[in-house]
């Protein structure tokens, strides 16, 4: 896990040296539909963010990781398992609470993070609904296929990327550069470098709401129920 970290960590100080260079060209060479384009977001807490525009639409290109919500208000941090699956409140964490996988990963927020009134993206910016993630994929191709457009390419095994083998279909030829951040689940941690899971602001019960996902074996996207209490990444688009 140090080797993936460290790597991870090498990849995030190239990419800034990058946005201080050159702002309109982050992650250009991994572009390759002619489709998306990149910018900077501004974030008070934490600086700047990629983006990039995939169809109609413009996403951030690395997870979210701030800590205070929008109105400044402070995001609670809560590491001990317990108090975890207790909350009806926002809340973060890191995974498996090291600190580490943030700077590679960001955080993993609970439901009640993103259903937060006084909102958990940055000005100009929301948590995407089901809807939206369903126009992503559409324009990707459909759910069987987008995945692999939307992964980021290599494998931990190789050497060349955070995703374990085989990494099905990865090109990300979109330039979203989805990345395997795990969950937090009531019981334990689980899935670093085989699944990433999104948020949606989609509301679908009192326990649930929807997700958006990609997974190691397989290019199919998966939309699916989880409980608002799980711990896991987000990325904003554009209002």
């Amino acid at each position: 896990m140090n080797t993936i970290i460290k790597t991870g960590l090498a990849a995030i100080l190239l990419l800034a040296i990058s946005c201080t260079k050159e702002n309109n060209t982050i992650q250009s060479s991994r572009i390759t539909d002619g489709s998306s384009t990149a910018e900077l977001i501004t974030d008070l807490t934490l600086g700047k963010y990629a983006s990039v525009k995939i169809g109609t639409q413009k996403w951030m290109a690395t997870n979210l990781a701030v800590t205070h919500y929008r109105n400044g208000d402070k995001i609670p941090q809560v590491r001990n398992q317990v108090n975890w699956n207790t909350l009806t409140t926002g809340a973060w964490c890191w995974y498996n609470n090291d600190s580490a996988t943030g700077a590679v990963y960001g955080r993993l927020y609970n439901w009640y993070a993103v259903n937060d009134p006084r909102g958990l993206a940055p000005a100009g910016w929301h948590v995407p609904s089901g809807a939206e993630w369903d126009t992503l994929t559409t324009h990707l191709g459909g759910n069987a296929i987008a995945g692999g457009k939307l992964k980021d390419t290599g494998t931990i095994e190789a050497g060349t990327g955070l995703w374990y083998a085989p990494n099905i279909g990865a090109n990300n030829r979109s330039g979203f550069t989805a990345l395997p951040g795990g969950e937090r689940w009531h019981i334990s941690f689980d899935a670093l470098g085989k699944r990433g899971s999104w948020w949606s602001s989609t509301d679908l019960s009192t326990d649930n709401a929807s997700v958006f996902g990609l997974s190691y074996g397989s290019r199919v996207v998966y939309i699916a129920p989880e409980a608002k209490l799980d711990g896991l990444s987000v990325r904003c688009i554009k209002d």
